[in-house]
């Protein structure tokens, strides 16, 4: 794949708002760093695990316990198309890895490289019938998902995925799915400013604004976002148009309106041809605007009377994949502290986006972000399922016995010799037990 990435990145569909330097390093980068984690720790993750002495009950002396991992069978990975290659063709790998076969269902304009990408993987080995890519069309994925896969890793919208959740009720088929994100930046007091706009910029910038982790709210003090307004004017200013579907228009558009309608101060011009980045000032939490999906360069700031106010304003967006948190290093023990308050898949302190292309962590959301994991060794586990063996190897089979109610004496002292509260206690029922077992 490293031989090939000019390849890869004139399959990447054009109509993407990005270069093909961006697609590189946002695509096929940390895609191969995913390779290079599943090369090196696969084995170990997924090895059986053998659990010892410490913990087993005494009544199961005797028996041996280990927990495998194995293939789920087949494995339905249905991709989104603002990352075609990143987002399913770690899935898929990871899918295989774990001994699976795999269908991809490409996202719109995804088929060209996920073939591609097929293709290279035949030619390193994989053996014919491992792995089939469809087409990308809404009929492949109803065709995919008639044939029963064991399991569906989805990542698009909300919406998409509550009618591939029906469909898989029928049949209590499992799935994973990775779903779009309103996420919120959060400036401290003690944050660097000109870095939080800079941040910004490439947030509402990578992708045209559609990342489903592209930064949606803004939530910073009144001083703080008195003194953060200019920079964010003036950082903006800088970054190019985007054409937007007419679907995204439309909600945009009514967004905006309502947004303005509300007292909120619409910093941007609405340009759906060339839409370049706007700026809500003054939101409120609850509004629309604060609160959606879109895949647009838009932003929503967000004065909270104080930093303790802010879990309550960002709570009022169902979203939950990610968010970011600013400040300087003396106060990253408070932004620890909110991090672990804040409902979130992933918290960032000090960035946006690219650190969760880390390939040894893991990558999911909350509520109505979606559910399950992809990536690291946790995404790696959820290819798999799990099966326990229990190996009998001698010791008492007392259990095999019938028991009556003159029993009931030997188990109430067994259970509080082995859990009654002080030593006492579980003496005086060691002795009963005892006298109970002689009889």
């Amino acid at each position: 794949m490293a031989s090939r990435a000019e390849d890869f990145a004139t399959a990447i569909s054009p109509r993407l708002a990005r270069s093909k330097a961006d697609t590189l390093a946002t695509e096929l980068l940390p895609l191969l760093a995913g390779c290079r984690f599943l090369e090196r720790e696969a084995k170990r993750i997924l090895a059986p695990r053998r659990l010892g002495r410490r913990g087993r009950p005494l009544w199961l002396a005797g028996v041996a316990a280990e927990i495998h991992h194995v293939p789920l069978g087949h494995v339905l990975v249905i991709g989104p198309s603002n990352y075609p290659l990143f987002i399913p063709g770690s899935q898929v790998l990871q899918a295989l890895a774990a001994g699976n076969t795999v269908t991809w269902k490409p996202g719109a304009g995804g088929a060209a490289v996920a073939q591609l990408m097929a293709s290279v993987l035949a030619d390193a080995g994989l053996p014919a019938g491992v792995l089939t890519v469809t087409d990308e069309s809404v009929e492949a994925a109803h065709l995919a998902l008639a044939a029963l896969p064991d399991k569906v890793i989805f990542t698009g919208s909300s919406r998409t995925s509550q009618s591939i959740l029906t469909e898989l009720a029928e049949t209590s088929t499992s799935a994973v799915v990775e779903l779009s994100g309103a996420d919120a930046i959060i400036v401290m007091p003690s944050a660097d400013l000109r870095q939080v706009a800079r941040t910004v910029v490439f947030g509402l910038r990578l992708n045209g604004g559609s990342v489903c982790m592209s930064p949606r709210r803004l939530f910073a003090t009144p001083t703080t976002m008195s003194a953060l307004r200019p920079l964010l004017y003036a950082e903006l200013a800088q970054v190019p148009g985007v054409a937007l579907d007419a679907g995204t228009s439309i909600r945009l558009r009514t967004m905006l309106d309502e947004a303005a309608n509300a007292g909120a101060k619409v910093h941007g011009a609405f340009q759906p041809e060339a839409q370049r980045p706007v700026l809500v000032d003054h939101a409120i939490a609850s509004m629309a605007i604060a609160r959606s999906d879109i895949f647009a360069p838009v932003l929503s700031l967000i004065e909270a009377e104080t930093m303790l106010h802010v879990p309550e304003l960002y709570a009022q967006c169902p979203y939950a994949l990610t968010a970011a948190i600013f400040c300087d290093r003396a106060d990253e023990k408070k932004a620890r502290m909110l991090a672990q308050i804040l409902k979130a898949g992933s918290v960032l302190i000090n960035d946006v986006i690219a650190p969760t292309a880390d390939p040894r962590v893991p990558f999911g959301g909350r509520g109505a972000s979606g559910y399950g994991l992809t990536r690291g060794a946790e995404g790696l586990l959820e290819m798999t399922a799990v099966k326990t063996l229990l190996i009998r190897r001698g010791g008492i089979m007392l259990h095999l016995d019938p028991t009556s109610d003159e029993d009931e004496p030997m188990f109430a002292n067994l259970i509080r010799t082995m859990h009654g509260k002080g030593f006492a206690t579980r003496r005086t029922a060691l002795k009963q037990l005892i006298k109970s077992a002689r009889r």
